[in-house]
């Protein structure tokens, strides 16, 4: 796996498409080829559990909870790892240009970096920083999870209440897998009824 030093690996999509069971499983075959790896979450992420990252079918891998760029870069350089993941990357803080000039430090000396990370919000715009990471990766996944409503690949994560925040943590009780046909038409619909 020495081909890996130095790489970019982002896992994007919509909600419920594989993101973070990808990075986990991209993780795991790290730590167990015996490179120093260690995992961080924004704090932002409230579900499931604190110091954990959690997939939605409930696999676990621990994980460093960080407000900003600066901080997960305070551990790096206190832990030296190999391999580094981050789940949730759409939530981490930190201007864009910064974060994006500390991962390319982070490339630029071997260590190899997995993010998983929405590429737009629930209206369909793109967030900004997966949106500058995608272009820069070495290897780029798009995952798909399935649309609730037709069964084929679903594009966004639709949100089911009518809140207008950008960002709200949640999980299937706020959010559903649409393809982009049904949600123009769930968009088209409930303007008509609002």
């Amino acid at each position: 796996m020495h081909q890996y030093k130095g790489k970019l690996i982002v896992h994007t999509g919509s909600m419920f498409s594989g993101k973070t069971s990808s990075l986990e499983k991209d993780f795991k075959r790290f730590t167990i080829a015996k490179y120093k790896t260690i995992a961080f979450k924004p704090i932002v992420d409230s579900r499931y559990k604190d110091n954990q990252i959690v997939t939605h079918d409930l696999t676990t891998m621990d994980a460093i909870l960080v407000r900003d760029i600066d901080e997960l870069i305070q551990y790096v350089d206190k832990i030296k790892p190999d391999v580094i993941a981050i789940d949730e990357v759409q939530f981490l803080g930190g201007e864009i240009g910064n974060i994006i000039l500390q991962i390319n430090g982070l490339l630029e000396k071997d260590i190899t970096v997995i993010v998983a990370g929405l590429d737009m919000d629930f209206t369909g715009t793109p967030f900004e920083i997966v949106k500058e990471l995608m272009p820069i990766s070495d290897y780029l996944y798009k995952h798909h999870a399935v649309c609730v409503r037709c069964g084929t690949d679903g594009w966004v994560s639709n949100r089911k209440s009518k809140d207008q925040e950008r960002i709200k943590i949640g999980a299937s009780k706020e959010y559903e897998p649409l393809c982009r046909k049904c949600f123009l038409e769930q968009k088209i619909s409930a303007q008509g009824d609002g």
